[in-house]
């Protein structure tokens, strides 16, 4: 299929401003819906974002989780089960919003990139995956004047989660402690933490 003119500008964009970036804090709002579009959950928090590969998603309200990438091992942290979840970044990179985010590689190199138009006041641009092997089928950016301000993903299931990023900052110095995570005493940990 032939690139438009629109999804070259596209594509050209993506890359400028997620190649630009190279650290990243803001809140976010996060909705869940079904595939009728129906709201299933709704929460909200913090993500602190470094390049390369290292993230961390706190939510504050709706589940009560902590995710945290530290560039080798992804370990999700759910408050409600006391439980942690760790496993190697390789095999969970793909699952999640932050790989588009925190990445190293061009967004051309993994997704094929197309231009969607100007609504609810943003540029939309949607990334579709090259391979299959990504929970996500559909991925939507939208773009105020010069920042991402809203990310859809929808996954094979048909659900859509919706993140809104709100008082964005681009490129801040964040403490290093952000992305080291140590399990709270007590709790079950599933899977290898490594050394």
């Amino acid at each position: 299929m032939a690139s438009t003119a629109g999804d070259v500008a596209a594509e050209q964009r993506v890359e400028q401003v997620l190649g630009q970036l190279q650290s990243l804090r803001s809140q976010f709002e996060q909705t869940l819906a079904g595939a009728r579009g129906e709201v299933l959950e709704r929460a909200s928090g913090m993500l602190y974002l470094e390049k390369p590969n290292r993230f961390r998603w706190n939510y504050t309200s709706g589940v009560r989780q902590i995710i945290v990438s530290d560039g080798e091992r992804i370990w999700l942290y759910d408050q409600e089960l006391d439980q942690v979840t760790v496993r190697a970044l390789s095999q969970s990179l793909a699952a999640t919003p932050a790989m588009l985010l925190s990445g190293a590689g061009r967004v051309s190199d993994s997704f094929r990139v197309s231009q969607l138009g100007h609504y609810e006041g943003l540029d939309w641009i949607k990334l579709l995956p090259k391979t299959a092997d990504t929970d996500f089928r559909e991925i939507r950016l939208g773009f105020s004047t010069r920042e991402l301000a809203r990310m859809t993903l929808k996954d094979k299931l048909g659900q859509s989660t919706e993140l809104k990023f709100i008082a964005l900052e681009r490129n801040p110095v964040l403490d290093d402690a952000l992305f080291h995570f140590v399990p709270p005493p007590g709790v079950d940990v599933i899977g290898n933490p490594g050394p």
